[in-house]
């Protein structure tokens, strides 16, 4: 697909959302999973692939169920991020509960940043504006998407929620260390799929998964408090549950404890995903030993 017609589809695709009614909006998506479901392409056989490793012991009949309501969380997102620009201030509030927010608001309030690692689920985007509108502002990085104009659709459509989004490829490792030194802001970075092809092999779910080095490098760095997050769907928004930060001893060999670290993200990460796993609708490779067979 050229890229033109790739950015005409998604521009009206999104400006076609924001103007529907919001239940046939969703309705919509609810259709477009169940059509993806059925289509059963390369992205619904990751998530296949994915929810097999991460539940071994389920029936094929319960994997595919995981998959259709993954695919549903996944198009739920979709559509909340066409839609959300439009929200109020009130809506996105009200919408968000968060459970254990203290470990992110107050090294923010006292000007020490603070790190946040998110894995693929719920609506991270719908997190970030809820703590925007709270008055943290959020940095994070994105992959750099092809057609360019479609990608810095995406950015202005962040930076309109109030979060400042730095580009991957531009290499912001060092941007990021000034924003947690000299601002003591936060930023949060989706961490259960590696992006830089120098990420850290962890065990993950019984296999080998590899997982960016960032999240560590910069509290191993930096001193900043490193938290994780876990977004899961609720009928009515999302419900944000942050973990304790945790303790990095800057000491130590820096190769070491930064894969040390990362992999205890990793646990917490599996932790979160074995409570509710169909909010992380993550469709792309992220294990690296793949010998299983694969359900049909």
């Amino acid at each position: 697909m050229g890229s033109w017609l790739t950015y005409f589809l998604y521009s009206a695709l999104w400006r076609l959302i924001r103007f529907l009614p919001e239940a046939i909006a969703y309705k919509l998506f609810r259709g477009i999973a169940h059509l993806a479901y059925f289509r059963n392409g390369k992205r619904v056989k990751r998530l296949r692939a994915n929810y097999s490793i991460i539940s071994p012991n389920s029936a094929s009949q319960e994997i595919e169920i995981m998959v259709r309501e993954g695919l549903q969380s996944a198009m739920r997102y979709w559509c909340d991020t066409f839609r959300i620009s439009d929200w109020s201030r009130e809506r996105i509030l009200n919408t968000t509960l968060a459970q254990n927010e203290e470990f992110l608001l107050d090294p923010v309030l006292e000007k020490r940043g603070v790190i946040v690692a998110v894995p693929h689920a719920g609506n991270w985007d719908h997190a970030g504006a809820y703590f925007c509108a709270k008055g943290a502002r959020v940095n994070t990085v994105a992959e750099h998407l092809k057609p360019e104009r479609l990608f810095r659709k995406f950015l202005a459509h962040r930076e309109s929620m109030g979060m400042r989004v730095l580009d991957l490829d531009a290499g912001v490792l060092n941007e990021l260390k000034e924003i947690l030194i000299k601002e003591g802001e936060l930023v949060a970075l989706v961490s259960d799929r590696d992006l830089s092809r120098s990420g850290i092999d962890v065990r993950f779910f019984n296999q080998i998964a590899r997982m960016p080095a960032g999240p560590a490098i910069l509290a191993y760095e930096t001193g900043a408090d490193l938290i994780t997050a876990f977004v899961s769907y609720r009928e009515n928004g999302i419900e944000v549950f942050f973990t304790p930060p945790i303790s990095i001893d800057r000491s130590s060999e820096r190769v070491k404890e930064v894969a040390r670290v990362t992999q205890v993200i990793a646990s917490r990460f599996e932790d979160a995903i074995r409570q509710d796993k169909t909010s992380w609708h993550m469709q792309q490779r992220i294990f690296i030993d793949e010998s299983f067979v694969e359900r049909p």
